[in-house]
């Protein structure tokens, strides 16, 4: 390993006995304390680049995900068709599904009056008994 034999700001000689990893290369004793701190700021600036670098690898060499690809069942399908649609003034569901309330308990006491496709409980109270008979839950147009 280079060890310099004069000091590069005073050109005093360097006289150490033991040389260390973090003992200044280029100054003397006296000169090594009024460079310390940029000698910090020079070894923070190359841990920053390297961990930028770092980063910059990691992200490019992730995979991006595949594109979500949403698959319909040949039966919904039949249920979009134009003759099966319900005019623009009644906002309920097409004529081929019976729509349902969840029917749940709610926090409040009272049962959830969310609408559902089938004899089911909505995503919240999936899972929950319904607090009124199947009759009532069946909601008649």
């Amino acid at each position: 390993m280079y060890r310099p034999k004069f000091c590069a700001e005073c050109g005093e000689k360097i006289i150490r006995l033991r040389w260390h990893l973090w003992t200044s290369r280029r100054f003397c004793e006296r000169c090594s304390p009024r460079f310390l701190k940029d000698q910090l700021i020079q070894l923070a600036a190359a841990g920053i680049a390297v961990l930028v670098l770092g980063i910059a690898i990691g992200q490019a060499a992730h995979p991006k995900p595949p594109p979500l690809i949403i698959q319909r069942s040949q039966d919904s399908s039949v249920l979009s068709s134009p003759a099966n649609r319900v005019p623009a003034g009644n906002a309920t569901a097409p004529l081929a599904e019976e729509i349902y309330i969840c029917g749940a308990r709610t926090k409040k006491g009272t049962p959830c009056s969310r609408r559902v496709h089938g004899p089911v409980r909505c995503w919240q109270h999936k899972g929950m008994p319904a607090m009124l008979p199947q009759e009532k839950l069946r909601i008649h147009d």
